[in-house]
């Protein structure tokens, strides 16, 4: 199972929209998410506030900005697979 940290802020929009998406894709994808909140912290303040949201994959950063569900099934090396409809 993969680790995915997700590094935000309070007030950042795009933040909530990463979040968001890590979430709906969470069971389809079975990873781990771990939610980083850098507020305060000089250290990842420093490291990560230009480019907030920022995704990390097993310690890797994937994403900055915005997370793409095909990128990031892609990424933990899921394709997408078109839904079958059984009548």
């Amino acid at each position: 199972m993969a680790d995915v940290v997700l590094y935000h802020a309070a007030g950042c929009h795009l933040c909530g929209r990463a979040r968001k998406t890590l979430i709906t894709l969470q069971e389809e994808l079975d990873f781990a998410l771990r939610e980083v909140d850098i507020t305060g912290d000089r250290e990842l303040e420093a490291r990560y506030r230009e480019f907030l949201p920022v995704v990390e994959i097993d310690g890797e950063r994937a994403f900055v900005y915005h997370v793409q569900p095909e990128g990031l099934r892609r990424k933990l090396g899921t394709q997408s697979r078109p839904s079958s409809v059984s009548l």
